[in-house]
């Protein structure tokens, strides 16, 4: 299918009901700042609970409350309740107390009747190790509701500007050069020293031409590149735009209305301000186009982005696909105080990236241990979303039983793991203990890994030790972020702005110029062609916006090889006549002697130059 065909298809598979908008938690900045999640991450009163007790108050919210997802779950084996890990919310922890009490549900008959007739107690949760089977969750059927790759046209040709103008579009374009052109009547009207005139889309992508150029051809400063009369000059900008032109346009580069700026303001401290409306509408342009012209792969992951902003640093929220890198989607971080699921910042940035409506079915996605909580990964399984990630000891849900644990004195290679229902939570030492845990993989399935360990006698040597099959495959598919990420840097157009949404506004190109990159890779691997590599690719996107080509013709160089008369005669009759030698050329080619009062300057060899026969010519080719 060809591009408007991709968008429309992709429109038609889109869940009504899906906004799209995020809500993120402020309260706690300075714990999101060190990784952490209020929400989820448990305080030291709750550390110190027994785990005997924290499993008797999990069975009986359970039984109160019910599951939190309707899966079936797998055959059970020796581990902690399955009901323990849905039953926990931030409500039901806050209402905790020593004797084991529910919030609110249970009538205070009830109660006393417990506390008259003790509940016997519950098994005590054990790890168990490699050496016992452990039987995992049945794998989801992966149904994604398009064909996983590009969304575009096989049989047709696609220029490195034809790819990134699907997500920074003509219709884009336009609008970015109109509310440009407000913002500089507005900033000229209020004070501000330039002169301007009306930005047009031709122009506009040729300041994004100049952009990358920028980002291939690095110097200190922007004005260094219009620097003239040094060896160190260059001579493409000046073709292209004068310094002070684009300076002028990079001071008032604006994605959405200035005049509807003022209103959004003016909201301010109620629910209905837009935190995100100085992206607009650029942002929504760029998330569609990164949804609608690619369909992933099984495997996804999801990871923060930090975007360096003038005093402080901006973090989106970004899912990619494992096997490529592709961005599919990302949200940013507004510090906005409530959220929407009542979970917590962790919880909301994985299910407001994961949409069922648009993805499919059957997908697994890796995270990371900020966002692993046992809530968050059977929500996904009720879903049929697969999720695997690294997690927290501390973190609410998570087993805490001491029984046949690891210690660390336990040998490299050590595994302990323990189910609870889809849920399998994996220890393995390495140089340190890693805590992982898993709706898809079995705990174990003989997988080794090859380390270096120090021998006796102080040297070291190679050695194969057992590995969790969730350690394996999270490290295989837990960089699509990370991949993204280096892309991105490599060649990144990020340069300091007084205004923070301007970083923004690089950061979107970066993401176009990447993922158009990536497409182009998907088309010529369909196609069985050689993909231009990521700087040539940036290359001939950069030629094509500034509307020339890469090869340039070579520059004339000055030559001394021309025609001069053999003699110094200063008589003007005797100058055709006297001083005559004979033509190198015609002896050597033609075995005649023909006369001539012509000489190449350079080589000082007579050489006919006649209308009938450039000796001169021949004899220099």
């Amino acid at each position: 299918m060809d591009a408007n065909q991709a968008l429309a298809f992709f429109d038609a598979t889109q869940d009504d009901e899906y906004s799209g908008e995020e809500s993120f938690l402020t309260d706690e900045e300075l714990d999101y700042q060190d990784g952490l999640d209020p929400a989820e991450d448990r305080d030291n009163e709750e550390d110190t609970s027994p785990p005997t007790q924290a499993r008797q108050e999990s069975s009986h919210s359970s039984a109160v409350e019910g599951p939190s997802t309707s899966a079936a779950a797998p055959q059970q084996l020796p581990g902690i309740g399955h009901g323990r890990l849905q039953s926990r919310s931030r409500g039901r922890a806050r209402a905790r107390s020593g004797s084991g009490s529910l919030r609110g549900r249970q009538s205070p008959e009830s109660t006393r009747s417990r506390s008259r007739s003790p509940q016997p107690a519950a098994p005590t949760p054990s790890w168990n190790s490699e050496s016992q089977p452990d039987i995992p969750p049945v794998p989801k059927r992966f149904v994604p509701t398009r064909k996983p790759g590009h969304q575009l046209s096989p049989t047709s040709t696609y220029t490195p500007l034809d790819l990134f103008k699907l997500f920074v579009s003509d219709s884009a374009a336009t609008t970015l050069c109109k509310n440009t052109n407000t913002n500089a009547a507005k900033n000229i009207a209020s004070g501000k020293k330039y002169s301007w005139k009306n930005l047009s889309v031709e122009e506009f992508f040729k300041y994004l031409g100049l952009t990358f150029f920028f980002a291939l051809v690095r110097l200190t400063n922007i004005r260094d590149y219009w620097r003239t009369n040094t060896i160190f000059s260059q001579q493409f900008p000046h073709s292209v735009m004068a310094r002070d032109r684009y300076q002028v346009i990079s001071w008032n580069i604006h994605m959405s209305d200035p005049d509807e700026d003022v209103h959004n303001d003016g909201k301010k401290g109620t629910p209905a301000y837009d935190r995100l409306f100085r992206l607009k509408p650029l942002l929504d342009d760029i998330k569609h186009a990164c949804r609608a012209f690619y369909h992933p792969r099984q495997n996804l992951s999801v990871d923060e982005r930090m975007v360096a902003i003038k005093a402080h640093t901006g973090k989106l929220f970004v899912l990619a696909d494992s096997s490529i890198g592709y961005t599919l989607d990302f949200s940013v971080y507004t510090g906005k105080s409530v959220f929407d699921s009542g979970v917590g910042l962790a919880y909301d940035s994985v299910m407001s990236l994961m949409n069922k409506s648009s993805l499919g079915s059957g997908y697994n996605v890796y995270v990371d241990n900020f966002y692993t909580s046992p809530k968050l990964f059977m929500d996904l399984y009720s879903m049929n979303f697969g999720a695997c990630g690294t997690y927290r000891d501390n973190r609410r849900g998570c087993p805490r039983t001491t029984t046949n644990a690891m210690t660390k004195k336990d040998p490299r290679g050590t595994i302990r793991w323990i189910r609870d229902g889809p849920l399998v939570f994996v220890k393995w030492m390495d140089t340190r203990e890693v805590s992982i845990c898993s709706t898809i993989h079995p705990a174990f399935s003989g997988n080794t890994v090859q380390k270096r360990v120090r021998t006796q006698d102080g040297g070291w040597d190679t050695k194969s030790i057992p590995c969790p099959t969730p350690v394996t495959e999270y490290n295989k598919h837990m960089g699509g972020v990370a991949l993204s990420d280096q892309l991105i840097q490599y060649y990144s157009v990020h340069h300091k702005t007084m205004r923070w949404y301007r970083t923004f506004f690089y950061h979107f190109l970066d993401i176009a110029a990447t993922n158009s990159y990536l497409l182009h890779k998907e088309i010529c691997a369909e196609k069985q062609q050689q993909p231009m590599t990521h700087r040539a690719f940036l290359e001939e996107l950069t030629a094509q916006l500034c509307g020339v080509t890469v090869a340039v013709p070579p520059t004339q160089q000055q030559s001394d090889h021309v025609p001069v008369p053999t003699s110094d005669q200063t008589d003007t009759s005797k100058k055709a006549s006297y001083g005559r030698r004979q033509c190198v050329n015609c002896k050597q080619k033609r075995q005649v002697k023909q006369a001539t009062p012509w000489k190449c300057k350079a080589c000082d060899v007579a050489l006919c130059v006649i209308p009938d026969r450039n000796c001169f010519e021949a004899w220099h080719q």
